[in-house]
Parts: structure tokens; C-alpha cells; sequence
């Protein structure tokens, strides 16, 4: 059944250092295929306690939006966990450049278990199985950073991960189902923060036109906000289904085409 499972929800570096939320990623199914995204610390424990559990011997790729610790720091080991410690040379690893080659965070040792790892670029087209995703625009973050468009089996989800608000990011994107990585509730305009906040989720949410929005990866601002809370304002003012993430939740994809 295509769904997205979410392993955590921490944004930011004291949500997850003081694992107010897990940081464990997403895990997604969709046309046959599993894929997961953004590895944070304790993705291989929240892929244990999962119930029903997920066996990461059975994923298709893994890929990293960027290679900050909240999203990257279990990447080795869920490689590892992917391949059956190596014993297996299978699934796809996808990640920006500096996360393999500057100052890397996929070791060395363990690439070579994948059956194939792909830099991820601005504009690039890619395929796991039935699932055909895109990188279509870097990101402002102070690294590598790139959101995801993936389709398939008639379905569509984009990603849109940790970035500063520009004009025009919402024209690179198009889903059903949007994901936003909301870490801040609100950002002062002296700020130079480079994370989305509640008014830019706005300017995305009004652009794209999804049928359903999830909201996730929240740090403390939204914490204290009341991430629940903030998507049923959303919701009420903007006319779009809006929930917010919590750990371990389950969305059946299938929902948003009833």
C-alpha cells in the first residue's frame, strides 16, 4: 500500500539533541517501490520499534536532501542495514555532491555495498522501480540542498526540505500531497535564518495547489506554537486539508484520491 511513514519529525538541532521529537527521517512506499528519505539520528532504531516493523533489507534507495546531521547521520548504517552488512549489493543511495566528496558524509567503505550511488543535481530526473522523482532547484541552506518531486502509480508527493523562502519556489513544485519541513513558526525579517516559517508555508501552499499538506520537521518555535494547532489555522484560512506529522505516523497515500 503506498503510504509515508514518518520515522520523526524533529527539525533543527535542539529538537533533535534533546530528541524532543525523533529524527529518524521518512520512509516511503509508493508504486512497489521503498524509499527513504533523510536518515536523521535513530532511523535504524524507529525502523525497529515500527510496528508493524520495517525491515531496511527491503528498501529500493535511500536518498539525502542534504547531508546536515538531522538528516544524514544514520546514512552509513541504514547502507549498511540495506545491503544485509554488505552481504548484498543492492538498493540505490541518492545525495548532493558534498555529501559524498567534501567534507563526506557517506563513508567511503560502505559505497561500495550500494549497487549504485547518484549525485544529486539541480534539475536532474531520476528512477527507483516505477518511481520517477526530480531535484528541480538547489536550495538557500548553507549546504547542498535539494527538495524532491517523486511520482508514481498515478500519484505524486513533493518534498520540500529545509531552504530560506525565495520567489518562486513554490513554481518548482507540484504534488497532491505536499510535505514542508516547517522548523520555524516565525522568522524576523533581520533574521537570516535559512528555514521555512508559517508565512512562507503559506506562499507554498497557495502556489502548488495540493490536495493535502503535511507539516513535519518542526523545531522549538513550532513546538511551542503547537504544530497541530498551526495546521488548522492553516487549514481554516487556506481551504487545503493540513495536518501535522507526528512521530510514527502512517498516511495512506491512497486517502487523497477517494
Amino acid at each position: 500500500m503506498d503510504s509515508i511513514k514518518f520515522l520523526g519529525t524533529a527539525g533543527a538541532r535542539f529538537v533533535m539533541l534533546k530528541q524532543l521529537r525523533a529524527s529518524g527521517g521518512i520512509w516511503l512506499e509508493l508504486a512497489g517501490a521503498r524509499l527513504l528519505i533523510d536518515p536523521g539520528p535513530g532511523t535504524l532504531v524507529r525502523c525497529a520499534k515500527s510496528r508493524p516493523r520495517l525491515d531496511p533489507a527491503k528498501l529500493d534507495a535511500i536518498v539525502l536532501t542534504h547531508k546536515h546531521l538531522d538528516h544524514s547521520s544514520d546514512v552509513n548504517v541504514m547502507i549498511e542495514a540495506m545491503t544485509e552488512g554488505g552481504s548484498k549489493r543492492r538498493g540505490q543511495v541518492f545525495a548532493p555532491s558534498d555529501a559524498l566528496f567534501e567534507d563526506p558524509v557517506i563513508l567511503r567503505y560502505v559505497r561500495k555495498y550500494a549497487e549504485r550511488i547518484t549525485i544529486l543535481k539541480q534539475g536532474g530526473e531520476y528512477q527507483v522501480g516505477e518511481v520517477i522523482f526530480n531535484t528541480p532547484v538547489r536550495h538557500l541552506h548553507s549546504v547542498e540542498t535539494y527538495g524532491l518531486n517523486i511520482k508514481g502509480n498515478g500519484r505524486s508527493v513533493c518534498f520540500i526540505t529545509d531552504t530560506r523562502y525565495f520567489s518562486g519556489l513554490e513554481d518548482f513544485y507540484e504534488g497532491d500531497i505536499l510535505v514542508i519541513n516547517l522548523v520555524r513558526y516565525q522568522l524576523k525579517p533581520e533574521e537570516k535564518i535559512e528555514h521555512l516559517d508559517v508565512s512562507a508555508a503559506k506562499k507554498l501552499i497557495s502556489g502548488i495547489k495540493p490536495r493535502q499538506v503535511i507539516l513535519t520537521h518542526f523545531g522549538m518555535t513550532m513546538l511551542q506554537a503547537k504544530p497541530w494547532q498551526v495546521a488548522a489555522e492553516l487549514q481554516q484560512e487556506l481551504g487545503v486539508k493540513v495536518i501535522a506529522a507526528n512521530d510514527g505516523m502512517n498516511f495512506e497515500i491512497d486517502q487523497v484520491y477517494l
